[in-house]
C-alpha cells in the first residue's frame, strides 16, 4: 500500500501523529487476516469452486483467497475500483471500473462474472467476496446505463443515505437484491462480507446480491417521491417488483465493520500517548455538521492539561451546493477548520478507509489551529470554498490532503480531534 499521507505542515508533530494513526487503523482492518480465518475451516465438498468479488476491497479478498484455495479454485472473476488491481491473481480475471457511478467497464465486469457462473450444478460452491463500492462496480441494469448514472447522480446531488440509495438500485438491477444468488441456483454461495455499512445490514451492503432484500417495493417509491427523482417509465415499473425475500441457497459471514475501525484508530491514538474516546461509530450527518460539532468539543477541552482524541466512525453526507473538487472527509476537515482556528494544539482529521474520497486522488483531509490562517493569507474563505463544495483545492493549499492510494479495504470512514498537550 501507498504510504505517502501528505506533507508534513506547520505543525509537525500533529501531523506526525495523525499520519501515524492513519496507517496504524488502515493496516488493522486489511481482509487478508479475515479472509483466512472464515475460510480455515470451510468444507466446498466434492463440487467445483468459482470466485466472483466485488467491491473496492476486492482485490484484497480475492487475493487471499486464491492463497488459501489455490488448485481447489476453477475460475474466479474481480471486478473493483480504477486503480485498485494490485496484480494478478492465478485463475483469475480482474476488471476495474467506475464508482460512486458504473460504466461499461462495471457492466463487462459484472457480465464476466455472470458467464462464469452459468452453467453451475448443485454441488458446485460460488465463493462471493462483497465490499463497499459493490454497488456500482457489480451491476447488470435493467435500465440504460445513462439512465442509471443519472438516478445515481441525483441521489448523490440530493443528499440520499447510503441506505435510500440502495432501496432504489436494487430495483434497477438484474444481480442485486439477492438477484444475484436467485441466478446462482441450484449451486452454494459462500459470501464474506466487509461491511461499510453502519449496523452491518446484510441485505443493504453493495445493495446485497446474495442475500433477502428486507425492503419493499413501498420504500423504494417513497424515496424516489421523498427526492423527486426523475425517472423513466421503465424505471417506475421496476420499483413497483418485488425483489426476492427468501434464498435458501446462501451461507454468510461477516469479516470487518467500521466498529473495527474505530477501535483500530483508538488503540493507534493510545499507543501515541493520547486518552482516546470512542463518540460514536454510526455516525450519519452532513459532513459540515460533523466537522462543526468535533471542533465544538476541541473548545470545550481546550483546558486539558492531558492529550486526548475523539473519535467518530461512519459516513456522512454532502448536499452539493457547488462544482468544486472534493469528498464528504474532506469537507468534514475543512468545516472543522473554522472552529479549531487558534486553538493551542488542536488539529481534525478524516479519512476513508478505502483510500478514496468522492471522485478524488486523496482519502481524506487534515486542518489544524492554523489551516484558516493559511487560507487566509492566500485570499481563501472557508465559507466558500464550502459553498463550493472545494475543499480538495484549499487543503490541498495548506499541504492538508490525505494521500493513501488504494488500501485493499473498506470499512466506512472515521474523523479524529487530537488535542496535544
Amino acid at each position: 500500500m501507498n504510504r505517502r499521507f501528505g506533507k508534513v505542515g506547520h505543525n509537525m508533530s500533529l501531523r506526525e501523529d495523525a499520519n501515524k494513526i492513519i496507517a496504524k487503523s488502515i493496516k488493522a482492518v486489511l481482509p487478508d487476516e479475515a479472509v483466512h480465518k472464515a475460510l480455515a475451516t470451510k468444507d466446498f465438498g466434492t463440487g467445483r469452486v468459482y470466485m466472483v468479488a466485488a467491491g473496492k476491497a476486492a482485490w484484497q479478498m480475492a487475493h487471499a483467497a486464491a492463497t488459501i484455495l489455490r488448485e481447489r479454485l476453477e475460475a474466479g472473476v474481480v471486478v473493483t475500483k480504477y486503480n485498485h488491481v494490485m496484480g494478478d491473481i492465478p485463475k483469475t480475471r480482474c476488471y476495474e471500473g467506475g464508482h460512486p457511478l458504473p460504466d461499461e467497464n462495471s457492466f463487462k465486469g459484472t457480465q464476466a462474472a455472470l458467464e462464469l457462473i452459468a452453467d453451475l450444478q448443485k454441488e458446485d460452491t460460488v465463493l462471493f467476496l462483497l465490499s463497499g463500492g459493490g454497488s456500482a462496480l457489480f451491476e447488470k441494469s435493467l435500465v440504460s446505463g445513462e439512465e442509471l448514472a443519472d438516478v445515481t447522480k441525483q441521489l448523490l446531488a440530493c443528499g440520499a443515505d447510503i441506505v435510500e440509495m440502495n432501496t432504489i438500485r436494487k430495483r434497477l438491477s438484474a444481480v442485486k437484491g439477492g438477484r444475484f444468488a436467485k441466478v446462482c441456483e441450484p449451486a452454494q454461495v459462500f459470501s464474506i462480507v466487509l461491511s461499510d455499512i453502519l449496523g452491518d445490514p446484510l441485505d443493504m451492503i453493495a445493495s446485497g446480491p446474495a442475500y433477502p432484500d428486507s425492503t419493499t417495493c413501498r420504500d423504494a417509491l417513497a424515496v424516489a417521491e421523498k427526492y423527486g427523482l426523475q425517472l423513466s417509465d421503465t424505471a417506475w415499473e421496476l420499483l413497483k417488483q418485488e425483489t426476492p425475500k427468501e434464498l435458501y441457497n446462501v451461507e454468510t459471514q461477516i469479516t470487518g465493520s467500521v466498529r473495527n475501525l474505530c477501535e483500530a484508530a483508538a488503540e493507534a491514538c493510545e499507543e501515541l500517548g493520547y486518552k482516546p474516546f470512542i463518540l460514536t461509530d454510526r455516525l450519519s450527518c452532513e459532513a459540515r455538521e460533523a466537522g462543526s460539532f468535533l471542533a465544538s468539543i476541541a473548545k470545550t477541552w481546550q483546558g486539558t492539561e492531558k492529550s486526548l482524541a475523539f473519535l467518530a466512525g461512519g459516513e456522512t453526507v454532502v448536499h452539493l451546493t457547488g462544482k468544486g473538487k472534493g469528498g464528504r472527509n474532506q469537507e468534514l476537515a475543512l468545516a472543522a477548520a473554522e472552529g479549531i482556528a487558534g486553538l493551542a494544539g488542536t488539529a481534525v482529521f478524516s479519512f476513508g478507509s478505502d483510500g478514496t474520497d468522492g471522485p478524488t486522488d486523496a482519502a481524506g483531509g487534515y486542518s489544524d489551529m492554523d489551516t484558516k490562517e493559511k487560507l487566509q493569507k492566500q485570499g481563501v474563505t472557508i465559507y466558500d470554498v464550502l459553498q463550493n463544495n472545494d475543499a480538495y483545492h484549499a487543503l490541498e493549499k495548506t499541504e492538508g490532503l490525505i494521500i493513501t492510494g488504494a488500501t485493499g479495504t473498506n470499512v466506512n470512514d472515521v474523523a479524529v480531534l487530537l488535542i496535544k498537550r
